[in-house]
């Protein structure tokens, strides 16, 4: 039995983690994903920006309350990764 490839976007613990809050939630901002995933917000921003590169999130940069928010949601082709990933992982540990 062949296995499916792992995507290597998603096979980062801190960038999974990211595409998991954003599958349970219609979008998130920068302070959310921090407090859940507990990352610094250097490395947190560094993974964003390679999930964005990869059209898995959109990210949406704005005003509130006169400081910068950073608003992150998943897009289509970031959901259907993660799917597809999730499927191949339970492949691997045979459920």
């Amino acid at each position: 039995m062949a296995f499916a490839p792992l995507d290597p976007v998603l096979h980062n613990q801190l960038r999974l983690a990211i595409t998991s809050l954003l599958v349970a939630v219609e979008g998130a901002d920068f302070n959310f994903l921090l407090e859940k995933t507990g990352a610094t917000r250097g490395n947190l921003s560094v993974q964003i920006s390679k999930l964005k590169e990869a059209g898995y999130v959109r990210v949406e940069k704005t005003f509130k309350d006169n400081y910068p928010n950073t608003a992150c949601s998943l897009t289509p082709q970031g959901l259907a990764a993660f799917e597809h990933y999730v499927k191949a992982i339970k492949e691997y540990v045979g459920k």
